[in-house]
C-alpha cells in the first residue's frame, strides 16, 4: 500500500516517544489538526482528551454527535508510532470513513467480511509493514484467533472503540461482541483505549467505564447541547400531509431522514414522496443487501435525498448537510431519541429535529413492550425509558433543557429555540376530564368486565351511538354522553398524558385501557391533574392535497442556504456543482472533498490564491494541493463578467 501524498509520520525521538506529542499549542497534534484535517483550533475539551491519549493515557469520551469524537482517536494515532486499531460496528460505513481519511491523506484501510482474499492480504501487509495510520475492524473480527495473531505482530499506537454504548446494557443487544473487549486491555496491556459514544446518560456512562475496564481512564463528559437542531414535537393528526408540509415550506431539496417503526410505513412513505416528486429512498432490513447498499450509497453521495428508514440505519453517518430529522413514530426511548435527531445538523448548521406523536405511538409501545422476551426487570426498563420519552413529549417547558437534564446536565436555561419556547404550550386543569375518563374505564371493568380501547372509551364520553356502543348497550352507563364538552382531539390528548403520568394503563394484545394504582387518587380528587392543551394548528391545505403552492406535485425547489450573504449564494452553488461532480467522478460522497461549512467560507470570503485558500477552515495541506486550483478557477468563473453576444 502507497503512501498517500502529505500523509507523512510525525516524527519520533529515538525512545520511541512522540516529538512534541503534548502540551502547548506549537504540539505534534495541533500541527496535525493544521495540516491534515485544516482546523486552527481545537473543540472543547478535544485538545485534553488527544494529549492524554497521545501520552498513552485511557480515556472515555461522552461527546453529542457532530462534536468532533473522531479526532479524539484519529490525531493520536497520527502523533503516535504505530497503527491506531478502530472498533467499529459500522461494516457498511467502513469504506466510506476510509475513503475520507485518504482525501486528507491519510494511511487507512479496513478489514470486514464484505473484502476477498486479495484485499484482506494487501491490507494485512500494509499493518504489519508499518504503511498504515488507522485501520477499522468490526468487533466479530476480535472473536477471529488469526485478527488478534496479525494484531500481536504488528505495531499498534492505540484502540478506539467507536460506538461505546454498545457494550451497556439497554445497547449489547445490537452488537453483542462489544461486551468481549475489555480483553484488548487484557491482552494489550500497554496500549492506549479510548472508547467513545454520543449517547450516555450517567448511568450508561458507568456500565461503559465498569464493562470495559476504564473506571480509572480520563473522562471526559461534553456538554451535550446541540444548539443549531431546533427540537418541535407535533401531535399526530395526518402524518404525511404534516411531513409533506415540512418538507415543502422548510426544507425543499434538502437531505435528511424520516424514521418509521415498521417496515411496511418505510415503503408506504417513501413511495408517498416520490410521488409528490421528492427524491425519497427505503432503507430497512427487509429490503434485498444489494438495494440496502445502493440506497445507502445514493444517500451519502447524492445531495438533496431524503432517506427513509427504519432505525437500523444512520448510525455512523458522517453524512454532515443532513438539515432535518423527522420521526413518525415514537422512539422507545430518549437515547435513541437524541442519537437519531443527532444525525441532523452534523456540521453546525441550522436543521430541525420534529417528530409527529398520537396516541397510537404510546398504545404501540406499551403494546410492544408487554410483548418483548425477557423477565419483568427488563420489561421495567423498557418502561422507564418510555416514560421518559414520553416526559420529554408531553412537556411544557423547554424540550432542550429536558433532554439535557436527561443526560445528567442540570440548570440549563430555555433555550428559545425549540417549539415550547418559540410557541409556548398552554397546560389547563384537567382533573375533572381525567376522572371522566377513568370513571368510563372503571365502569366498563366493574360494571360489564370488559376493557376496550381508547377510540370506543372516547365514544362513550361523546355520547356516539356506534354499533359497537350500541352492540354492548354502553349508551345506559352512567359516563355516557359526559364528555361532550371536549372535541375527540383533546380526548385523544387526555388520554395519550394520563398514560404519559401513569394514571392509566394499556394492557393486552388489542391494547385496552386499565386503570393504575394511581388511579385512585384522582377518582378520589385528592389528586390534580394539568394537562397540555391541544394547539388548534393543523398542517396546511396545501399539504393536505399533496400539491405546492402553485396546485401541483412537481419537484420541490431547493431552498436558499441558510446564513449566507445573498451575492455568496450563487457561488455557493457553483461550488457545490463542482463538487458534486468531482465527487461523483471519484466515487465517493460528496462530502469527503468538502463539507458545506467549507463551501460556505469559500464563497463568502472569495479568495483569490492558495495562500488565502489555505486559510479557510477544513483546507489542509493534502486537500489544497488537490483541489485549490479547481477552486480557484470555479470563484474566477463566478466572478467574471459575461462575454456580450
Amino acid at each position: 500500500m502507497t503512501l498517500p501524498p502529505g500523509s507523512e509520520r510525525h516524527p519520533v525521538d529515538p525512545s520511541g516517544a512522540p516529538a512534541g506529542a503534548a502540551g502547548a499549542p506549537g504540539s505534534a497534534a495541533a500541527r496535525v489538526l493544521r495540516r491534515v484535517f485544516g482546523y486552527e483550533s481545537f473543540r472543547s475539551g478535544q485538545r485534553e482528551i488527544i494529549e492524554h491519549v497521545v501520552d498513552g493515557g485511557d480515556a472515555l469520551v461522552l461527546m453529542p454527535t457532530g462534536g468532533g469524537k473522531s479526532l479524539c482517536y484519529q490525531i493520536p494515532a497520527l502523533v503516535r508510532p504505530g497503527t491506531g486499531v478502530v472498533v467499529s460496528p459500522l461494516i457498511a460505513l467502513m469504506q466510506d470513513q476510509v475513503d475520507a481519511l485518504r482525501a486528507l491523506g491519510v494511511r487507512a484501510g479496513f478489514l470486514n467480511s464484505t473484502q476477498d482474499l486479495d484485499e484482506r492480504r494487501a491490507v494485512e501487509s500494509a499493518f504489519l509493514a508499518g504503511e498504515l495510520d488507522l485501520l477499522y475492524l468490526a468487533p466479530e473480527r476480535l472473536r477471529v484467533e488469526a485478527t488478534l495473531r496479525l494484531l500481536d505482530r504488528g505495531s499498534i499506537s492505540l484502540f478506539a472503540i467507536d460506538e461505546a454504548h454498545c457494550v451497556a446494557q439497554w445497547g449489547h443487544d445490537f452488537r453483542p461482541d462489544y461486551l468481549m473487549l475489555s480483553m484488548l486491555h487484557e491482552r494489550w496491556p500497554s496500549v492506549p483505549r479510548v472508547a467513545l459514544t454520543a449517547t450516555a446518560t450517567p448511568e450508561t456512562h458507568k456500565e461503559i467505564a465498569a464493562r470495559l475496564g476504564l473506571a480509572d481512564a480520563y473522562h471526559h463528559v461534553a456538554n451535550f447541547d446541540r444548539p443549531n437542531i431546533q427540537y418541535r414535537i407535533a401531535p399526530k393528526k395526518e402524518p404525511k400531509a404534516q411531513l409533506l408540509h415540512l418538507l415543502r415550506t422548510e426544507h425543499p431539496g434538502d437531505a435528511g431522514i424520516v424514521y418509521c417503526l415498521s417496515r411496511a410505513s418505510v415503503e408506504k412513505i417513501a413511495e408517498f414522496l416520490a410521488g409528490q416528486g421528492i427524491p425519497a429512498l427505503p432503507y430497512h432490513a427487509g429490503l434485498d443487501n444489494r438495494v440496502r447498499a445502493e440506497n445507502q450509497a445514493r444517500f451519502l453521495r447524492e445531495d438533496g435525498i431524503v432517506m427513509v428508514a427504519t432505525i437500523a440505519f444512520g448510525m455512523g453517518i458522517d453524512k454532515p448537510d443532513v438539515r432535518f430529522v423527522a420521526h413518525l413514530d415514537l422512539p422507545k426511548s430518549v437515547e435513541g431519541y437524541y442519537q437519531e435527531t443527532g444525525r441532523a445538523g452534523r456540521d453546525g448548521l441550522r436543521s430541525t429535529a420534529w417528530l409527529a406523536y398520537g396516541l397510537q405511538d404510546v398504545v404501540q409501545q406499551r403494546r410492544l413492550i408487554d410483548a418483548s422476551p425477557g423477565d419483568a426487570a427488563h420489561r421495567r426498563r423498557l418502561g422507564t425509558h418510555l416514560d421518559a420519552m414520553l416526559a420529554l413529549c408531553e412537556t411544557v417547558e423547554c424540550r432542550r433543557v429536558g433532554l439535557l437534564a436527561y443526560f445528567g446536565q442540570h440548570g440549563a436555561a430555555a433555550c428559545g429555540n425549540c417549539d415550547t419556547c418559540l410557541e409556548p404550550p398552554q397546560s389547563w386543569d384537567g382533573t375533572v376530564a381525567a376522572q371522566k375518563l377513568l370513571s368510563a374505564v372503571l365502569r366498563l371493568d366493574r360494571e360489564r368486565h370488559q376493557r376496550f380501547g381508547a377510540g370506543h372509551v372516547i365514544d362513550i364520553l361523546l355520547g356516539r351511538s356506534t354499533p359497537k356502543v350500541t352492540q354492548h348497550r354502553h349508551e345506559t352507563l352512567s359516563v355516557f354522553g359526559v364528555g361532550e364538552d371536549l372535541r375527540e382531539l383533546e380526548w385523544r390528548g387526555v388520554v395519550r398524558q394520563l398514560l404519559a403520568q401513569g394514571l392509566l394503563a394499556v394492557q393486552g394484545e388489542h391494547g385496552t385501557l386499565a386503570l393504575t394504582e394511581a388511579s385512585a387518587d384522582v377518582l378520589r380528587g385528592t389528586r390534580t391533574v394539568a394537562l397540555r392543551r391541544e394547539p388548534e394548528r393543523v398542517a396546511r391545505s396545501s399539504a393536505r392535497s399533496g400539491g405546492d403552492a402553485t396546485g401541483g406535485a412537481g419537484r420541490a425547489r431547493r431552498a436558499a442556504p441558510v446564513d449566507l450573504p445573498a451575492q455568496a449564494v450563487p457561488v455557493f452553488e457553483k461550488l457545490r456543482a463542482w463538487r458534486g461532480a468531482t465527487a461523483k467522478e471519484q466515487g465517493v460522497p460528496a462530502y469527503v472533498i468538502f463539507h458545506d461549512a467549507t463551501l460556505r467560507e469559500i464563497a463568502t470570503r472569495m479568495p483569490t490564491s492558495l495562500a488565502d485558500l489555505a486559510t479557510i477552515s477544513g483546507v489542509g495541506e493534502n486537500k489544497l494541493a488537490k483541489y485549490g486550483e479547481q477552486l480557484l478557477d470555479v470563484l474566477a468563473g463566478s466572478t467574471g463578467t459575461p462575454e456580450p453576444d
